[in-house]
């Protein structure tokens, strides 16, 4: 266990290093409940929209949100929360800043007048934000799920009132609005009258720019109506939740689902108001976060929900950072997935062949993978795939068997096995990734092009195990690819048959010192030696040794019928190179 969880921490802090030397900007967030983020103990379901913001920004940005329940701009300044902000924001940062909820509500410590300390405070933000460098930007207070009646009289609100048996935060209490649903019309009432005004008003006054998030919510809540809009914010049943037994019926806080619905539109609106930040903004169809800022904690329950045959549009999926130890299968029916990470994403478990299943049944080389793959038109980018079982036989970190598979800035890492292309009669294309292991770690039935990848042997060995069909094409193709071993290691092979009718073809490649000079084995398979084709075209490397190479092997002449786009054509002019990138970036 001890040795698992130490592989595990090293892949983690590996590839969380990889983007550190880029520069990265930081938004801050200071504001109240609707914005903070929340705890997430005991499957606490809500959510404010800056704690889901991360999920919409590519990985320059990064985002420190200040936000606390209950806080007026008064009272964040006089507790000192803005001092610790603007000590840290350095030049080219930016403050997003949101407050009203509270700044109304006729508390002492708490209460400002709009037009008069409201504003006051909002200027004092926005001037020491511009003098550390840093660019301020104001929004006004998210919409109260308020309808009127259906006569058009506004509905009694409970704002200064707590309510014991439907909040359960207290500060959570002090900001809800808990009326019934009960003769509700399909208009909403406003709240929060001047509050709404005075940061537009600042933000006039000083030239800074403003995101009217009131009329973003409003137009989406009504939209929506009395009874879909529930679904926006913390309406929850009794006895479902372990954090809220007694359930709740909250009108101003969000859950999950309203979260990530008023961030995705509060960046978009950022955007377009400062154009700065629109190249930052990604969207993403379900994230996945460990700190409870997506959709779902775990992947598979992010496959889970991708709707069955969605054939007119790609599912894009954003992994966020972390170590997801979790084995997963994505079945057929999910087709035009892209699960896209970010940097540190590792997706992993410890399953090996020899590891019995609750029968008490060996698990079998098959049976060892930390993830299946059986749906076609998949992208992955940026994804880890991991088995952390460590030296232990056959233990698979990838099974791949489906058609029209592509991975791009992936790492398949393991040791014997690491990767398996099952798929009979499918076709996979893996570029610009890196690939590691001991063992016959490239392996299985299907076509696959290997572009510009890093290859990597930790042990001697053989680098890849085809078992290609009898009159299937095409095999492995490996082009531009760089090989290399662990200090020391030696006598690695490119290829052994696992089938009589192996097929792989190394194009252009960089071959280490650890290749052996006769480069192929015949795995003790006299016979094989006529059926296989192991072939090699112009390339380099202390381990390039076309002279000495098996004679069962070829020196290919030129490359006609060996491009990469030949070997993936199939009958359908598959051509990965052109569409891989273009696959997810659509829904971005």
């Amino acid at each position: 266990m001890r040795h698992k969880l130490a592989l595990l921490l090293v892949f983690f802090f590996l590839f969380s290093a990889f983007r550190a030397d880029k520069q990265v900007i930081t938004i801050f967030m200071i504001g109240d409940s609707t914005m903070a983020n929340k705890s997430l103990e005991g499957g606490n379901p809500e959510r404010g929209w800056g704690q889901m913001l991360p999920s919409y920004l590519s990985e320059e940005i990064r985002v420190d949100n200040h936000a606390v329940n209950g806080r007026s701009s008064k009272s964040f300044i006089d507790e000192g929360r803005w001092e610790k902000v603007i000590s840290q924001v350095t030049k080219g940062d930016y403050v997003f800043i949101q407050f009203g909820h509270n700044d109304e509500k006729p508390d002492p410590k708490r209460y400002t007048s709009p037009g008069g300390t409201f504003d006051d405070n909002l200027r004092r933000l926005v001037n020491e934000t511009r003098a550390k460098g840093g660019i301020p930007v104001l929004f006004n207070s998210i919409v109260r799920r308020n309808f009127g009646t259906a006569s058009g009289s506004a509905v009694a609100q409970a704002i200064n009132q707590d309510d014991v048996r439907k909040c359960v935060n207290p500060d959570a209490k002090r900001e809800a609005s808990t009326q019934s649903t009960e003769g509700e019309g399909d208009k909403l009432i406003d709240t929060h009258g001047a509050y709404l005004d005075a940061p537009r008003n600042v933000a006039k006054e000083l030239g800074v720019a403003f995101v009217d998030m009131n009329k973003i919510t409003h137009e989406l809540v009504e939209g929506m109506g009395p009874v879909e809009s529930k679904k926006l914010f913390m309406w929850v049943p009794a006895n479902r939740i372990a954090a809220m037994p007694k359930g709740r019926e909250d009108n101003t806080h969000l859950n999950v689902h309203g979260g990530r619905v008023v961030a995705g539109l509060a960046m978009d609106a950022v955007a377009k108001e400062v154009p700065e930040l629109a190249k930052y903004v990604r969207h993403y169809d379900f994230v996945v976060a460990q700190d409870g800022s997506g959709d779902f904690f775990t992947v598979q329950e992010a496959i889970d929900a991708v709707p069955d045959f969605r054939k007119k549009a790609r599912t894009t999926i954003l992994v966020r950072k972390g170590v997801y130890k979790e084995k997963i299968v994505i079945p057929e029916s999910k087709i035009n997935v892209s699960l896209i990470g970010q940097d540190g994403a590792v997706l992993t478990y410890d399953d090996y062949a020899q590891k019995q299943n609750r029968f008490g049944e060996e698990k079998g080389t098959s049976g060892s993978a930390s993830c299946y793959i059986y749906a076609p038109d998949f992208h992955a980018e940026n994804i880890t795939f991991a088995n952390s079982s460590g030296p232990v036989g056959q233990a698979v970190a990838c099974f791949v068997s489906a058609d029209r598979a592509s991975f791009k800035n992936c790492r398949f890492l393991g040791f014997q096995d690491t990767l398996y292309t099952y798929g009979k009669g499918c076709r996979q294309y893996y570029e610009d990734c890196y690939i590691e292991g001991t063992v016959d770690f490239i392996f299985g039935w299907s076509t696959a092009v290997f572009n510009r990848c890093h290859i990597h042997s930790k042990r001697s060995g053989y680098v890849t195990a085809p078992s290609t069909d009898r009159g299937q094409k095409y095999g492995y193709l490996f082009y531009g690819c760089r090989l290399t071993a662990d200090d020391g290691v030696k006598d690695v092979y490119l290829s052994r048959p696992w089938r009589p009718y192996a097929q792989a073809v190394f194009v252009r490649c960089d071959l280490g010192g650890h290749i052996v000079p006769a480069g192929w084995h015949n795995w003790g398979k006299k016979e094989a030696e006529k059926t296989v084709f192991y072939a090699e075209y112009e390339n380099t490397g202390e381990g390039a040794h076309p002279k000495a190479r098996a004679p069962f092997s070829r020196q290919l002449k030129n490359l006609k019928g060996y491009e990469m786009e030949d070997v993936l054509a199939g009958n359908d002019g598959w051509n990965p190179m052109k569409g891989a990138e273009e696959a997810h970036v659509a829904n971005r």
